[in-house]
């Protein structure tokens, strides 16, 4: 979720998809300032393209990024999103109550696991952005899967630096073993991580 996201987007914006306006109407009348922002919801909107079978992300707010996901999405492909709030997840899920391809489900983030692995996964990052393996890309993801991670500050330095230490979220899934990562820069504010699952790396035993 993105400070002051749904704040960015411009009614008379007519490039928006329909299912992304609907989306922020949701968010604004429900008052949650935190939606995807534009330059994101772009991304994932191409990155959802590329998805043959399944998508999920987790912290759906009021389904501004899900909308993104769900418009780029290929006929046929399912999307699942995990939300906390369980009064975000009910006015998510009228959005998206012509779209039976989309599921929202009310808990915590590890609900995703219970459907996955998945093509493409949407973290809501930032901070701890789920790290310290409580996130196992070979686990969430197919072989070639795609991992997004978002809610970083854009690093200017090497290592990463946050309040003058390394930033070990961010190193964390720049360095993962099982993805090949990058860090995006999509506004003079905001970066994402992007990676990809490397088809070697095998998930554990959860027997």
């Amino acid at each position: 979720m993105s400070l002051q996201g749904t704040d960015a987007y411009r009614d008379d914006d007519p490039t928006l998809p329909a299912l992304v306006v609907r989306a922020i109407a949701a968010a604004r009348a429900h008052g949650f300032a935190f939606s995807c922002r534009p330059e994101q919801g772009r991304l994932l909107h191409l990155l959802a393209a590329g998805a043959p079978q399944g998508i999920a992300e987790t912290g759906t707010g009021c389904g501004v990024g899900l909308a993104w996901l769900a418009s780029g999405a290929r006929p046929g492909v399912r999307l699942l999103s995990v939300e906390r709030d369980p009064e975000r997840a009910r006015v998510a899920a009228s959005v998206f109550r012509d779209h039976p391809q989309v599921e929202i489900l009310h808990g915590d983030w590890r609900r995703v696991e219970e459907h996955g692995p998945y093509d493409l996964l949407v973290l809501d990052g930032g901070g701890q952005a789920k790290g310290d393996d409580a996130a196992d890309p070979t686990r969430l993801l197919t072989p070639g899967g795609t991992l997004v991670v978002d809610d970083f500050t854009p690093a200017t330095t090497w290592p990463p630096l946050f309040g003058g230490a390394p930033d070990h979220p961010r190193l964390h899934w720049l360095d993962h073993p099982a993805l090949r990562s990058t860090e995006l820069r999509l506004a003079p504010d905001r970066a994402v991580i992007v990676g990809t699952r490397l088809p070697g790396r095998q998930a554990p035993d959860w027997r």
